[in-house]
């Protein structure tokens, strides 16, 4: 829970505060760790998750553009705009 909301010192105070109140919950002491834990090691875990996240492939080329219809059958259909993306995937470093 903590890692997934890239959660600030106020925020993580008042979770851990909660996790001890809860029955079952953490101790005081483990909450203290966990907040040193995390106060530490904050930015390595969330570029972790984001890594995880991540896709192999990147976006090596994108081309777009919009047609309109200047002829059909019915006549609500002209001029109707049609979007068409074309986009070229790749491996991630080639």
């Amino acid at each position: 829970s903590i890692a997934s909301a890239d959660m600030d010192l106020n925020q993580l105070e008042a979770f851990l505060t909660a996790q001890t109140k809860k029955q079952g919950g953490i101790t005081s002491d483990q909450a203290a760790v966990i907040a040193k834990f995390w106060k530490n090691h904050r930015t390595h875990i969330h570029e972790s998750l984001i890594n995880q996240s991540r896709w192999d492939n990147v976006l090596k080329n994108m081309n777009w553009r919009v047609d309109l219809k200047s002829q059909l059958r019915h006549i609500d259909q002209i001029n109707t705009p049609v979007a068409i993306v074309e986009m070229e995937l790749g491996r991630r470093g080639q």
